[in-house]
């Protein structure tokens, strides 16, 4: 997939992936600020993921989905460099994902503490907390 769009363009071409940036965006964020570098290349090898590019090729902007590729996917790690938003690329880079012709007709998952009206316009529903998690033990990789 690659969706040029205004300055910007996605991919879903995992070649392109900056991950000294990916990590540093993350690194940003509230849900993924203790995360490795290590642990975040595995995370890409094992997902299907999305850059978006400015017009100089840097990246921007990243996602992912964790999927069987045959009833659902979880979409996660979207984020927007904080220089790059409020310009409606992270309203194009999950309306692309969802509408993939790997993920459309799946159900999708994900989970957020502040996006709710952007998901909600791709038909997230906001549900009550029912997911049992295992928390992850100190020194796992």
């Amino acid at each position: 997939m690659n969706i040029p769009f205004g300055d910007y363009e996605i991919s879903d071409d995992k070649k392109r992936l900056d991950l000294d940036a990916v990590h540093a965006m993350l690194n940003r964020s509230y849900w993924a600020n203790n995360r490795t570098r290590e642990t975040i290349e595995r995370s890409v090898a094992n997902s299907r993921c999305y850059g978006v590019y400015d017009r100089q090729g840097r990246q921007v902007a990243f996602a992912r989905a964790i999927t069987d590729a045959a009833t659902a996917y979880y979409l996660c790690d979207v984020i927007v460099d904080e220089a790059h938003r409020r310009s409606g690329i992270g309203t194009k880079l999950v309306q692309s994902i969802v509408e993939s012709e790997e993920l459309r007709g799946l159900f999708g998952y994900l989970a957020t503490d502040d996006a709710h009206g952007l998901y909600e316009k791709f038909g997230f529903r906001r549900e009550p907390e029912k997911v049992m998690r295992k928390p992850r033990e100190e020194g796992a990789r």
